[in-house]
């Protein structure tokens, strides 16, 4: 279901760039709906989740999520969200990938959206705060991707898959285990999953598990008990798998400390 934009007001804001500072609590959604702009979400506190038809996106602080025009999406909040949004008219960012994407904020960029969310709507332009519109579009073509989609598989079988696993990340059942319940090869199986997905089971199965562990991470969950939550055999093997494929511990990436 598409619903109307919220924020239609700001965004039809006569400015090729427009932002939207607004805070969230703890388990707030804000509903599937799109605008005609390009988006780009920010947030220096708090996990969002953005939910699209083909995928899932799990953004934790510091970081950002590209939304491109006219994408139906959702947002969830884990933990308070400290949020600013920056709605770009799609004809100035037309060198942009036309995917939702997690990207890492640099500093200077952090500092660009800041004091941009600061300018009135309808600014000055032709002055300096033109300029600084310039700057940040510069800052945004550059921006890196992060590993933190989660692609959903349309196939009603995988699709069954996906839903069980989203809501019990420590189901711990292998592909053989899977494709007898769902009356195919473990060969089909894993034959559909990298079709419509690009990862093995395996590797789709992880991601999932790294998304939910940002989600509750996000929300000042314990990481021993985000460890056995996922279905770890202990905190340490859980650090681990999260170091192996982020390059941080947990610790680290939240800048948290851990008594593991």
């Amino acid at each position: 279901m598409i619903n109307r934009d919220p924020v239609k007001e700001i965004v039809d804001t006569p400015r090729p760039v427009v932002a939207l500072s607004k805070e969230f609590s703890d388990g707030q959604t804000i509903p599937f709906h799109m605008h005609w702009r390009a988006q780009l979400l920010y947030a220096s506190s708090g996990v969002m989740t953005v939910t699209t038809e083909t995928g899932i996106w799990v953004v934790p602080p510091f970081r950002g999520v590209w939304i491109p025009e006219n994408t139906n999406h959702q947002i969830y909040c884990s933990g308070r969200l400290s949020m600013r949004t920056l709605y770009f008219d799609p004809d100035i960012v037309r060198d942009m990938e036309a995917r939702c994407m997690v990207v890492s904020i640099p500093p200077l960029l952090k500092e660009l959206i800041l004091e941009f969310a600061k300018l009135p709507l309808l600014y000055e332009l032709g002055g300096k705060h033109e300029r600084l519109v310039n700057v940040l579009l510069d800052r945004v073509q550059l921006l890196k991707v992060d590993p933190l989609d989660l692609p959903i598989p349309r196939d009603s079988r995988l699709l069954n898959i996906f839903e069980h696993l989203k809501e019990n990340p420590a189901d711990n059942r292998s592909i053989e285990q899977w494709s007898k319940e769902s009356g195919m090869t473990s060969r089909t199986l894993s034959r559909l999953f990298s079709r419509e997905t690009g990862m093995s089971f395996r590797q789709w199965k992880q991601q999932i598990r790294i998304l939910e562990a940002l989600r509750q991470l996000g929300q000042n969950i314990a990481v021993t008990t985000v460890a056995f939550n996922l279905g770890y055999d202990s905190p340490s093997a859980f650090i681990a798998m999260f170091k192996k494929a982020l390059g941080k511990t947990p610790g680290q990436y939240f800048n948290i400390k851990t008594s593991d």
